[in-house]
């Protein structure tokens, strides 16, 4: 009884040994053809298990300086060389910025050309030469004011366009502080000549000055406020674009009183002096404009406004102001009426 225990026990062992070993070579056969697999795949995308192996023909061969760093590879699941993706990057960090003297001149200022004023003084520690350049800082001035009396003649002995940006710039917030300490900081350094044509001329080309400050300038200026709407171009201009470009200029005030009806009082006889054909076919005169200009301004409160709950409609708004202008076309008052409904404010 026990001899057949012991036979039983040592058939069974002897069973479970078989099967290890035949998992054991079902495991390596298993990873040997997963090996084979994937030696192919890799071989089909140029790589190998040591490293990169170009197809090309022009292209270096790395499987015998793989096989001596391997130690130092990782091969990336996307197919990715690690090393030679930190090499180039280290090599890269090693060059450092491009060193803008060792570029053609032209192609170092158009570089320069994109900075600030600000940008440009950091930029002059390291390229001073360059940084420095007197085309570099007439850019800047020109391009933020557009129009100086100082442009247009002789520069002085040892005259500056960096010294002179710092000067405008001083000017500017000068003016958005108190506007005649501005202006008369302008003359005094000989950026502006004092006339209202060369001041006007500034702030229609100028755009850092304060609206608000603007506004009060030229309520009390009204000599300049006169060259100023001169300035203004609006031929062949619908007359609500054109009454937008004439507040963005000349910011209309708050409330309603003289000096709004002074300016819609010049933009009428402008806009008719810059359209004396359309006036014609129209029969338009600078009072009817004159109309038309309020009610439109009247007009953009009552659509934009929140406060107010029964907005005018096309038809009421045709109505009233044929009764104010006559001889005016329904079609031209309807247009008028769409393009304040579907643009918005005139004077906003």
């Amino acid at each position: 009884m026990i001899t057949r225990t012991f036979s039983v026990q040592a058939v069974w062992v002897r069973g479970n040994v078989q099967q290890v070993d035949r998992g054991a070579e079902g495991l390596q056969m298993g990873q040997g053809l997963w090996r084979v697999a994937r030696n192919q795949q890799l071989q089909q995308e140029g790589f190998s298990e040591q490293g990169y192996l170009p197809r090309e023909p022009g292209r270096r061969m790395a499987a015998a300086s793989g096989l001596a760093h391997a130690h130092h590879r990782k091969q990336a699941p996307a197919g990715i060389d690690l090393y030679h993706l930190l090499k180039t990057r280290k090599a890269k960090e090693q060059e450092g910025f491009i060193n803008l003297e060792m570029l053609p001149p032209e192609l170092s200022f158009t570089i320069l050309s994109y900075l600030n004023a600000t940008d440009l003084c950091l930029a002059s520690c390291v390229w001073q030469d360059l940084a420095n350049d007197e085309l570099l800082w007439q850019g800047l001035c020109k391009s933020t004011w557009g129009h100086c009396s100082i442009y247009n003649k002789n520069p002085p002995l040892g005259f500056s366009f960096r010294r002179l940006y710092m000067q405008l710039d001083e000017g500017s917030l000068t003016f958005n502080a108190n506007p005649d300490e501005g202006v008369n900081y302008f003359m005094s350094k000989g950026i502006i000549d004092d006339s209202p044509k060369e001041i006007a001329k500034f702030i229609f080309c100028t755009r850092t000055l304060n609206w608000k400050k603007l506004r009060i300038y030229l309520d009390e200026r009204r000599d300049v406020l006169d060259d100023l709407v001169t300035l203004h171009n609006f031929r062949n201009q619908f007359l609500p674009n054109a009454l937008r470009e004439f507040f963005r200029h000349i910011h209309a005030p708050e409330e309603r009183g003289e000096y709004l009806e002074t300016l819609i009082t010049k933009f009428s006889h402008r806009f008719c002096a810059c359209n004396p054909d359309l006036m014609r076919e129209l029969g338009l005169s600078p009072d009817a404009v004159y109309v038309l200009c309020y009610s439109l301004i009247l007009l953009s409160i009552d659509l934009t406004s929140p406060h107010v709950k029964n907005k005018m409609s096309k038809r009421e708004f045709i109505r009233n102001t044929r009764r104010a202008a006559q001889n005016i076309s329904e079609d031209f008052v309807g247009h008028l009426y769409d393009n304040i409904y579907l643009i918005g404010h005139v004077a906003a």
